[in-house]
């Protein structure tokens, strides 16, 4: 059960007891040479256990600054964000982040040493025991081969693999992927956005995605949440469990994706274009 958004309407008023991450009223601010620009103005929203939770917005709404707020690299001015009712005061390994550059994979350690270092860093784990799950991982990203090759052979869709094994492999409470699949090829893209579902389905790790892309995020996310040009603001929540890498290309997909780009940049639309979308899971922003 999800809770309402401020200024929503919402199905069920009752807020979530059981939510895994809370955003609440939270504003964003970074300081220039001239003035102090504010990136998001109080974004609320919730993530429940095992959701795929997509930000979609335009370049410039905040987004990746969202998501690196949530692992704790930025402080809210105000507002609060919570993981399990504690207050997100700095990052800590319960949040790992995925970039969308692969070249932070040190080149000097093997694939699999590069997936054990964060254990070993942070004393998770003693090494026996951080090799076991290095290759425990590689394995499910279908790299357990390649756990003795080093970086710079591998392709761009199989470091971002072992970028997904090595955030996995830390067990965090929630993955969060800053547009991790922009630099690669469209191929490459899609067989990355299907290997993720896969890993998901198999693992149910709960996920805070970031994309501009409307196609990748009804393909990624089982809710999406829509943010406004800057300064980002909640303009509506889409539910898009009902998708996947199938229905591209369906027509009532392609009704959705047209739906938010009109949500996301507030054009008009006729009242039977909106009968006919139906759209009955979804919450809108005042």
């Amino acid at each position: 059960m999800n809770a309402p958004l401020q200024g929503h309407a919402a199905s069920n008023p009752i807020a979530s007891a059981a939510a895994l991450l809370a955003v609440d009223h939270v504003s964003l601010e970074y300081r220039t040479a001239q003035r102090v620009v504010r990136a998001t103005h109080q974004v609320s929203f919730e993530i429940d256990p095992a959701d795929r939770y997509v930000l979609l917005g335009p370049s410039g709404c905040g987004k990746s600054t969202l998501l690196k707020a949530v692992a704790g690299f930025i402080a809210p001015s105000e507002g609060e964000i919570r993981l399990q009712g504690q207050r997100v005061d700095g990052p800590g390994p319960d949040r790992i982040v995925v970039f969308q550059e692969f070249d932070q994979l040190p080149p000097w350690k093997t694939v699999k040493q590069n997936v054990m270092f964060p254990l070993l860093a942070s004393r998770t784990l003693k090494k026996k025991e951080a090799e076991a799950r290095a290759l425990h991982y590689l394995e499910k990203v279908g790299l357990a081969a390649f756990a003795d090759a080093y970086p710079h052979t591998l392709s761009g869709g199989m470091k971002a693999r072992v970028a997904i094994a090595r955030a996995l492999a830390m067990q965090p409470k929630i993955l969060l992927m800053d547009e991790p699949f922009a630099a690669l090829d469209a191929l490459t893209r899609r067989k990355m956005q299907e290997e993720l579902l896969l890993l998901w389905e198999e693992v149910r790790f709960t996920l805070l995605f970031v994309t501009h892309s409307i196609e990748e995020a009804l393909v990624v996310g089982n809710r999406i949440l829509l943010l406004s040009p800057h300064p980002g603001r909640v303009r509506a929540e889409v539910h898009s469990h009902q998708y996947d890498l199938h229905s591209l290309g369906g027509a009532e997909f392609q009704a959705s994706a047209r739906h938010i780009h009109r949500l996301l940049f507030d054009e008009g639309q006729s009242p039977e274009t909106e009968r006919e979308l139906d759209f009955t899971d979804i919450r809108i922003a005042y």
